[in-house]
């Protein structure tokens, strides 16, 4: 991923196993945030929800997000700071993203919910600050 500087593309490895944070904007201009897996396809960062929750419905009626991904041996000094937007909004290919995603960080399968429909979303970065 070109706009994350190289000192810190390895928070989006897999072997890394780091976390992000997504803070959505409310239909009242606050903010709202989530702790998230995530990977990453090409330029932008893949994650996954079930449609109706509080970020599906902001990131849809609102695309601009940023993300927050620590470092998880260093969590409070060494991290990625992305502003960017929500470029795409799809359901298909969602119920294996989230599957992928339940094996790189639970080590299982993911265990469907009845009657629940996953989306997945791809994030394009904007901006970063990368701090060491």
């Amino acid at each position: 991923m070109s706009i994350i500087p190289k000192s810190h593309q390895d928070l989006l490895n897999e072997e890394t196993g780091a976390y992000a944070y997504l803070s959505t904007l409310m239909a009242d201009g606050s903010p709202q945030l989530t702790p998230l897996w995530f990977n990453t396809e090409g330029e932008c960062i893949l994650i996954n929800s079930a449609k109706g929750r509080i970020k599906d419905i902001n990131m849809r009626a609102r695309p601009q997000v940023a993300l927050l991904i620590t470092d998880p041996k260093d969590p409070f000094y060494r991290y990625l700071q992305i502003r960017g937007r929500v470029v795409e909004v799809s359901e298909e290919g969602a119920d294996n993203h989230i599957n992928a995603l339940s094996l790189k960080y639970d080590h299982k399968p993911w265990q469907s919910v009845p009657r629940q429909t996953r989306v997945k979303y791809k994030i394009l970065p904007e901006k970063v600050f990368a701090n060491n």
